[in-house]
């Protein structure tokens, strides 16, 4: 789901679906989002549902205390974990494109490796800062673009070898292989710090599964 509207989708976002079961969230600035996950892109997404909340919120995330953490399968053999530092803005010629370009703003990510394929790495990422696209670019960056993306991955890759399981699941997953997993925060009002966790979706379950039975590491 397209969290706001825009030109190509005016109704069915998020946006759209908070106001009808929410009518006083268009009191608030862009209907008490705060932040907001890319398009097709599953997990988390906190929204406020009062002046109060949303200026905290928006507080703490400009302090950078609000905990996000990402899980994401890529192409590639990942070594380690680390920090990617590394500014970005939008390509100056594909404007669907964002791009890690010199005068960009300001982008970190750090990562670490949680399981390993034999032609492909799940990583858990932790944003330190909140660009659009920012795990996206910075993956590619690295030359490890995520399984599935349709802006930053120019076509599916099958390993040599692959099986028709694997094949078959590579090119029926038509999404960024990326979960917004856990949200850490301070409640606005009662001070109390809180996270949240959401679970994987079928999709990226099955995916992980398959590389488990099909892409096993040597």
């Amino acid at each position: 789901m397209v969290v706001h509207p825009g030109a190509g989708n005016p109704t069915g976002t998020l946006v759209n679906a908070l106001l009808y079961h929410a009518p006083k969230l268009a009191e608030l600035s862009r209907a008490g989002l705060v932040h907001r996950i890319d398009k097709d892109t599953s997990g988390l997404l906190v929204v406020a549902k009062n002046l109060e909340a949303q200026f905290s919120l928006s507080k703490q995330l400009a302090k950078k205390t609000v905990y996000r953490v990402y899980d994401l399968v890529v192409y590639g053999n990942v070594i380690a974990g680390g920090t990617i530092d590394e500014p970005i803005k939008r390509h100056p010629v594909d404007r669907v494109k964002m791009a890690i370009l010199p005068g960009g703003r300001d982008a970190v990510t750090h990562y670490n490796v949680k399981e390993r394929f034999r032609d492909f790495t799940r990583i858990q990422a932790q944003l330190e800062t909140g660009r659009t696209h920012q795990i996206r670019v910075h993956f590619s960056y690295l030359g490890h673009g995520l399984v599935g993306d349709p802006v930053y991955v120019n076509r599916v890759r099958f390993p040599a070898g692959a099986s028709e399981t694997l094949t078959d699941k590579l090119r029926s997953f038509k999404r960024q292989a990326l979960h917004a997993a856990k949200l850490g925060l301070v409640h606005p009002r009662t001070g109390e710090e809180m996270m949240f966790e959401a679970p994987w979706p079928e999709d990226l379950t099955q995916l992980v599964e398959v590389l488990r039975s099909e892409n096993e590491a040597y």
